[in-house]
């Protein structure tokens, strides 16, 4: 479903027609967009889109062990977009009388906005959207009935890192104790599943085809992303629960990180130095569909020199060395955890649990 704020458009055009397969990484990115943007405006509007991404990977992109699932498909029964589109007719006959409103309020033509049927498109406000809310649910219902698109089920720890944040974040901006509950189970299967018994990450994770509800099998190194997205999503977790165990998983793991990928320069390698020989060993600085492991290395590492007002971390930091970094205040968001009571809990749980030396 698309969502529009303007309603200056023709009828039953789409500026433009989405694709209907949906990545774990762009719905973890988004639902972070439209939080901050709910914090920023206070519109409500932005919190339902956060809630609404959210649940939605809840309920289709969440193994019952806790990692979440790479993509839903774009087609089912051979045709793409097939499980998402509607005539009119069939809305007419889930909705009967009230289907008029909700064809007008989502866009809903005969001649349709993709291969004769409709992508629905929300061109309304959000009190219409509201008033059709009974009209939704009765329209999930009926397409839950339809054939599902199939699932990659294997279980990224790059991607799953980003929605580890998302659901963290989300828990502790908007009071909702159910994302909090999702982000630890997701925290622990990760650190459980795909962090090996001497620190080290593994790529990815995929359930055994004869155990749909057992164990899986973790396999192939883990690369910068691996590292400093899941560093990002437990150091978002921490701040929402104060629980000292996913401080001290983040801490351990960016010492890895820094041990194995740094390059002399202060950038990082995307492999680590025992990696298998490649012609020439990757160190990608700029983002694509998500950030560069280089970027959210440096979210990671200026994080933790907030956290434990460590200043190593930050001259680590990709492009924060000693040339350009700066002296100044801890950011205001991390106040509660860098100074006061928040301090003490952190140093002492580093100094019973550090597995590595300080790197200054």
């Amino acid at each position: 479903m698309i969502i529009k704020r303007a309603v200056n458009r023709t009828p039953g055009v789409l500026d433009c027609a989405p694709h209907f397969e949906k990545m774990l990484y762009d719905n973890a990115q988004l639902a972070r967009v439209y939080l901050h943007a709910w914090q920023v405006t206070g519109e409500e509007f932005f919190r339902t889109i956060t809630e609404e991404i959210l649940d939605f990977v809840v309920r289709e992109m969440l193994d019952p062990k806790g990692g979440f699932f790479s993509t839903q498909d774009a087609d089912s029964e051979g045709e793409e977009g097939k499980f998402f589109v509607w005539t009119p007719d069939e809305i007419r006959k889930v909705l009967g009388d009230k289907a008029d409103a909700f064809m007008t309020a989502y866009g809903v033509t005969h001649q349709g906005n993709f291969e004769g049927k409709n992508i629905l498109e929300f061109v309304g406000d959000m009190e219409q959207r509201a008033i059709l809310t009974e009209a939704r649910s009765k329209l999930f219902e009926a397409r839950e009935k339809r054939v599902h698109p199939s699932r990659d089920d294997k279980v990224l720890t790059s991607w799953n890192g980003l929605m580890l944040a998302a659901f963290a974040e989300a828990a502790r901006a908007l009071d909702r104790d159910d994302y909090r509950m999702i982000a630890e189970r997701n925290a622990d299967f990760l650190l459980r599943e795909l962090r090996q018994e001497n620190g080290r990450l593994l790529r990815t994770w995929k359930r055994r085809p004869e155990q749909s509800e057992g164990a899986g099998e973790a396999k192939l190194n883990g690369y910068l992303e691996d590292y400093s997205y899941l560093i990002e999503g437990l150091l978002e977790l921490y701040q929402t629960t104060f629980e000292p165990h996913w401080f001290v998983a983040a801490q351990e793991l960016a010492e890895t990180m820094l041990e194995h990928f740094a390059h002399s320069d202060g950038t990082l390698y995307d492999t680590s130095d025992d990696h298998e020989t490649l012609i020439t060993r990757p160190r990608d600085l700029q983002d694509n569909a998500t950030p560069s492991g280089n970027a959210m290395a440096v979210t990671a590492l200026l994080t933790l020199t907030g956290l434990t007002n460590e200043l190593g971390y930050r001259h680590f930091a990709p492009g924060t060395g000693p040339d350009t970094a700066h002296d100044g205040p801890v950011p205001a968001g991390l106040w509660p955890v860098a100074t006061g009571a928040g301090a003490c809990p952190l140093k002492a749980a580093r100094n019973r649990h550090r597995r590595c030396s300080r790197r200054c």
